[in-house]
């Protein structure tokens, strides 16, 4: 059977110096390969960061949280028709972490660093060469480490995400929105967090959330939520 492919791409395999030796990263990022999406899954350790920025729900039949960045299907609100993330806002690791992705081998042991060739960014030539003389740049040692810290920080969010669902904390929602022109959206097919079930937490519980980091991660989830009206005034303009 074959799994769908993570938003963004199309096209992953394993870097290789003898594929990729001629292959280098056009700078600057052009974002446009994100501007028809309307979330991205968010790990652990972005909530506080992501939470200035938008709304942060739990998505999907795996609540997997995520950052919504439009309004309705294909919508993103902050890339320009240029391609530019708006600066005044977060960028979610899922972005940045962008054409290169690790691939499990061995059960999960093990990772491979694999690079999207489908990517509009990756470009023939070496002025931003992911290898010389058969050796990773540091193009290449930056994305696999940057890789690496992504893939831990998304074990900790299952981990964060299970002992939410363990506790029955996560609720279906819905948001019935209307824009300034007038034009009525609605949104489902998310969940969030029961914020009296939260505070209800035994003692103990709550001392063991706070020095996981889950504590904090919760109520900067419940603060996102205020994030609706930035996204309305978004769509507005």
């Amino acid at each position: 059977m074959t799994l769908p492919l993570p938003p963004f791409y199309t096209h992953p395999r394993p870097m290789q110096a003898a594929v990729d030796g001629a292959m280098s990263l056009r700078q600057p990022t052009d974002y446009r390969f994100a501007a028809s999406v309307h979330s991205v899954p968010l790990v652990l350790g972005e909530f506080f960061a992501a939470a200035k920025s938008f709304p942060i729900l739990f998505a999907g039949e795996a609540a997997a949280p995520v950052a919504l960045l439009g309004l309705r299907e294909g919508e993103n609100l902050f890339v320009d028709a240029a391609g530019r993330w708006d600066e005044d806002a977060y960028l979610p690791a899922y972005v940045r972490r962008y054409p290169f992705i690790l691939m499990e081998e061995n059960g999960g042991t093990e990772f491979t660093l694999c690079l999207d060739e489908g990517a509009d960014n990756v470009v023939a030539g070496t002025e931003n060469p992911f290898f010389v003389d058969g050796q990773p740049t540091d193009l290449t040692v930056q994305a696999l480490d940057f890789a690496r810290h992504y893939q831990a920080g998304h074990v900790q969010t299952a981990a964060f995400v299970a002992a939410l669902r363990d506790q029955d904390m996560l609720v279906q929602n819905q948001a019935d929105i209307v824009l300034k022109s007038g034009e009525p959206r609605h949104l489902s097919g998310f969940r969030v967090i029961d914020a009296e079930k939260l505070n209800r937490l035994p003692a103990e519980r709550l001392v063991d959330w706070r020095d996981k980091g889950w504590l904090a991660a919760a109520y900067a989830h419940l603060a996102s939520l205020s994030d609706w009206a930035l996204l309305i005034n978004r769509a507005g303009r």
